[in-house]
């Protein structure tokens, strides 16, 4: 079944502790993010961001509250369960590229598709146009050690890209590049999105977040300014 939105929360909450002791990380959030949307995540330090990705992402739990991704309700589920949905529907990119240093560029694209079973010459074939969609299919047999930061986040944008998930959840993604760089990765992913592709960007600079057709804005764990991109 396609649905119109990819990610749908009500009432979304997030709770470290208790008694005394808790820590109330979300309040109740309530957003959606429409397929083929390109949606930034703001807000300053402490405001739930990492929270509501983790769980956006099925790397986390709500300690109450309803998730749909795809259609499909997360909250509550097992953790394979949600490590089949996180591989299956997520594609994921870290600030820190989080890429295996000892194997190769082709390797490491293909490493999603090996954790989804897929035959070997299907998953050399995908990581390969993975490459050249984002624009390095020419170092393919390269470790990350030999890549320049710019080229290493491509790299994460290509294993991400792999599965050919529902959303592409990016956090921070340009913070360790230069502005530069970074502005080459930014100008990536809104070629993605315009190609087709569900993209929520986690950031705490609002020049990133220009880039975002759309901005959702946290502060203590609430939305407080769901806003649309001026014209």
């Amino acid at each position: 079944m396609t649905t119109t939105n990819i990610i749908e929360t009500s009432g979304l909450t997030k709770v470290f502790g208790s008694n005394g002791m808790a820590v109330h990380a979300l309040r109740g959030i309530d957003m959606t993010v429409g397929r083929g949307e390109f949606v930034a995540l703001v807000g300053p330090s402490g405001s739930g961001k990492s929270t509501l990705m983790a769980i956006l992402g099925c790397l986390d739990s709500p300690t109450d509250g309803r998730y749909l991704l795809d259609g499909e309700a997360v909250q509550g589920l097992s953790g394979p369960a949600l490590a089949r949905i996180r591989n299956e529907k997520v594609g994921f990119i870290f600030q820190n590229y989080n890429l295996l240093p000892k194997a190769n560029v082709l390797r490491n694209v293909e490493l999603p598709l090996l954790y989804a079973g897929l035959p070997r010459k299907v998953r050399r074939e995908r990581a390969l146009e993975m490459l050249e969609k984002v624009g390095i299919p020419e170092k393919a047999n390269v470790l990350p050690a030999k890549l320049s930061g710019g080229q290493r986040q491509r790299v994460a944008v290509a294993r991400a890209l792999a599965n050919r998930p529902a959303l592409l959840l990016a956090d921070e993604p340009t913070g360790a590049l230069d502005s530069k760089t970074g502005g080459e990765v930014l100008e990536l992913f809104a070629e993605l999105n315009r190609q087709g592709n569900t993209v929520l960007l986690v950031t705490h600079d609002p020049k990133i977040a220009g880039m975002a057709s759309r901005r959702v804005e946290l502060s203590d764990g609430l939305v407080v300014a769901p806003e649309e991109k001026a014209a």
